[in-house]
């Protein structure tokens, strides 16, 4: 049986769902760190273990390219993304040069609006602590990332704001390969934190809990390497019983 069951007639909105939900599977499968970083993902391997054309299985392996997933070179093919030790490093320098900048134009120019919308993603991040299993564990990186990013809307910055999607993203990326725990209670508290100092516009205690969160998160990573599996072993997981 096919990991992605056959919609006849195959519409455009069909093959979009269809290309859309093998995406998800290999991202779960790359977030849960079942498939190893650096892993090469072929296109007939992926087209016949979901029973869908290369065509099909390049335009989803294309669209975890573009979340920085996958990493696709001329000639040779996809592969999971493997950051090593020196770009996780560089990424994690990067957001300690940006986000204190933010956190500082955010206590300047947040609006009730802002404050009332970061305060309703820490109740839904405190919801995502309770839960457990890799869907919890993806959901708590996932909302972690989007704090930030609705930290860096509140400042203001569009063009900043597009970098740190950017930003967010390869930093989810790493801590999905290597963080031990995810995100974490200290993390929550560290958000928490972080909002309570917009709310009394004090700027500098802001950045400084930024960059105190910021060492957290990079203190958590864990960049040894997994082992290695195959591709179908790594789905086998996500099959419909």
């Amino acid at each position: 049986m096919s990991l992605v069951a056959t919609q006849e007639p195959d519409s455009p909105q069909a093959a979009e769902d269809r290309t859309q939900a093998i995406r998800d599977h290999l991202r779960d499968a790359i977030v849960d760190r079942r498939l190893a970083p650096g892993m090469k993902l072929t296109e007939v391997e992926v087209g016949s273990l979901f029973n869908v054309s290369r065509t099909m299985a390049r335009s989803a392996l294309q669209m975890l390219s573009f979340e920085g997933l996958v990493r696709i070179e001329r000639n040779r093919g996809a592969f999971v993304a493997n950051p090593d030790p020196e770009e996780a490093r560089q990424v994690f320098a990067a957001r300690r040069l940006v986000e204190p900048g933010i956190a500082s134009e955010a206590c300047a120019r947040a609006t009730p609006r802002d404050l009332a919308r970061l305060r309703a993603h820490l109740t839904d991040e405190r919801r995502h602590m309770d839960l457990r299993g890799p869907n919890a564990r993806r959901a708590e990186i996932k909302a972690s990332g989007e704090f930030h990013l609705l930290l860096a809307a509140a400042a203001g910055n569009q063009i900043m704001h597009r970098f740190m999607e950017e930003l967010i993203a390869r930093s989810s990326l790493v801590i999905a390969l290597y963080g031990r725990s995810g995100a974490s209670s200290c993390g929550h508290d560290e958000h928490d934190g972080i909002v309570a100092a917009l709310e009394r516009r004090d700027a500098a205690a802001a950045q400084a809990l930024v960059l105190r969160h910021i060492d957290h998160i990079e203190a958590d990573l864990d960049l040894r390497q997994g082992a290695t599996t195959s591709l179908k072993a790594a789905l086998s997981a996500l099959s419909p019983s």
